[in-house]
């Protein structure tokens, strides 16, 4: 199997998993987190979360929706996106107020690494997702 990198790509508001036939960077010194580093140019994106950061009434990361490759479903990437996402929101002080279904799910199962999210943060969440339909 090969090796997957994830890497936050804020601007564009996804978390992409990275698969590369070689090697893929899992960071180095200057690049961040393990997992999180640039992928070389041979990897192809096989997967990635969809989110925005919710600002108000405190700071969250708020995933909208998880898309793994048909080519690369069953080998646990949306599981290691999932992951990777509380682990950005921990290494940030913020939390995940998630609004996508496979990270809730999974978050449920993983309440160790994904806290309960507070309901007036979902709440919050929606109502800026319904003021910004053409987002996603």
């Amino acid at each position: 199997m090969r090796e997957i990198t994830i890497r936050d790509d804020r601007g564009r508001g996804r978390l992409e998993a990275y698969a590369d036939a070689g090697s893929a960077d899992s960071g180095s010194p200057d690049s961040g987190p393990p997992g999180t580093g640039s992928a070389d140019a041979s990897a192809e994106v096989v997967g990635h979360i969809a989110y925005f950061v919710l600002d108000a009434p405190e700071r969250a990361l708020v995933p909208v929706h998880t898309i793994v490759e048909p080519a690369h479903e069953g080998r646990g990437i949306a599981g290691s996106l999932a992951r990777e996402l509380y682990a950005v929101a921990a290494r940030e002080d913020v939390p995940v107020a998630p609004l996508c279904p496979y990270v809730e799910k999974w978050a449920e199962r993983h309440r160790d690494e994904a806290p309960a999210p507070d309901p007036g943060l979902i709440d919050a969440a929606k109502q800026w997702l319904r003021a910004h339909p053409d987002r996603f």
